[in-house]
């Protein structure tokens, strides 16, 4: 273990964010990666960026490249592995966050860190940073009920990032007095993410409202012709609203990511 994540995983156990046993795991882990044939190939400025652990090679250095650590996409992964990654992560003082977890692998992650958020509806598990004031705001808009877990992902996505978030649900186009009554808190916002199925009109109504970048995402929810939710990403590839970008399928997390570092580009500028 390197000098700077041997200090955070002390300091954990100093603010109590993690138990001596956690502590303990985590040392003897790192203990099991010496020799470990791949970690002695590489130079040393790059294995202090690399954690092995059985499952995965994690990056230690996104946050640094990239502004924002690696985050854990959960489908098919076994819990073991989510936890070896947030062990990793944590060791090395930086905020976790999982995709798409199932309640086995958010249970064996519970068991390890008592203070993760696993938010069921979202079906993700994070760790946020502690002590450090919020930068940007990021609205999260969702058209009907049923496109909630999408919106929440993004929701959680938004928090990991360390932005403010509201969250705005069930205001679509067949009720657009709702959307209206919302107008005024929604041109507060740095950036915002529009979470829509069936025909996916809400992004260009809610862009026609604004001056910011708007993020839209297309979910699976609607009858046949929806196709899984092809048709409202063509509709929102078609958007005439020239402030609205689109992501994949349900994909709060892509949307979110976007939309969280415009929004802390914004409040630092």
């Amino acid at each position: 273990m390197e000098r700077e994540q041997l200090e955070s995983t002390l300091n954990q156990l100093l603010n109590g964010s993690s138990s001596l046993t956690d502590v303990v795991d985590q040392l003897a882990r790192s203990q099991s990666h010496v020799g470990h044939p791949s970690a002695s190939e590489q130079s040393p400025s790059s294995a202090s960026k690399t954690a092995l652990t059985p499952e995965a090679c994690v990056d230690l250095g996104r946050a640094e490249r990239c502004g924002f650590p690696e985050v854990v996409y959960g489908r098919g992964k076994t819990p073991e592995a989510i936890v070896g990654v947030f062990e990793a992560l944590t060791a090395a003082g930086q905020a976790c966050l999982a995709t798409l977890v199932n309640d086995e692998q958010a249970a064996a992650v519970q068991k390890q860190f008592p203070r993760v958020v696993f938010n069921k509806t979202a079906r993700t598990l994070r760790i946020s940073p502690e002590n450090q004031k919020p930068q940007g705001r990021v609205a999260v808009v969702s058209a009907g009920t049923s496109d909630l877990s999408v919106a929440e992902e993004a929701a959680e996505t938004i928090r990991w990032m360390n932005c403010e978030v509201d969250l705005i649900v069930d205001v679509g186009v067949a009720g657009p007095q709702r959307l209206l009554s919302r107008v005024e808190q929604l041109r507060q916002a740095d950036s915002i993410v529009v979470v829509a199925g069936m025909e996916g009109a809400l992004p260009s109504v809610v862009a026609g409202h604004v001056s910011t970048p708007v993020f839209a995402v297309p979910t699976s929810v609607g009858y046949g012709a929806n196709f899984g939710g092809v048709s409202a990403l063509l509709s929102m590839l078609n958007s005439c609203a020239s402030n609205v970008a689109v992501v994949n399928i349900d994909a709060g997390f892509k949307a979110a990511y976007l939309a969280g570092m415009v929004a802390r580009a914004t409040a630092t500028a």
